[in-house]
């Protein structure tokens, strides 16, 4: 398994930093764009929520990514030691698409992630906060 980690502290312009790091090493490893798109894509939407969630926009605090990559499967894990969520249901989108105001304000990074990703999961213990996805490789 091919494993690489990187580190960011949380201002949002980070992102597309490490983002492109990250896409250059699954192209280094020769994953497909079918499953690297999807992985790029939750990365952003995981990183913004603990920015905005986790560290309240506060500037300075650590964030890790670790990526590992298999032959079956690209795997994800966020760090960081901000606030703890509290609800990680997998989040439920109801609102009229014809009607726009009533779309939800939140949650949608979530079902995003959900939505894109095989599997999605999420931690507190010992005051680091992990959120993990995963992408098989087909």
């Amino acid at each position: 398994m091919a494993i690489n980690k990187f580190s960011i502290t949380s201002e949002y312009h980070n992102i597309s930093t490490v983002s492109k790091k990250i896409k250059s090493f699954l192209l280094k490893e020769r994953v497909d764009k079918e499953i690297s798109d999807p992985i790029l894509i939750s990365l952003m939407e995981a990183l913004n929520n603990s920015i905005e969630h986790s560290y309240l926009e506060v500037p300075g605090n650590n964030i890790d990514v670790i990526i590992g990559i298999s032959k079956t499967k690209v795997e994800v894990d966020i760090l960081e030691t901000g606030i703890a969520r509290t609800n990680f249901d997998k989040p439920k989108l109801q609102f009229d698409p014809d009607d726009l105001s009533t779309a939800p304000e939140g949650g949608m990074g979530l079902y995003i992630i959900n939505n894109l990703m095989d599997s999605v999961s999420y931690a507190s213990e010992k005051g680091v906060n992990t959120t993990s996805f995963s992408k098989r490789i087909k």
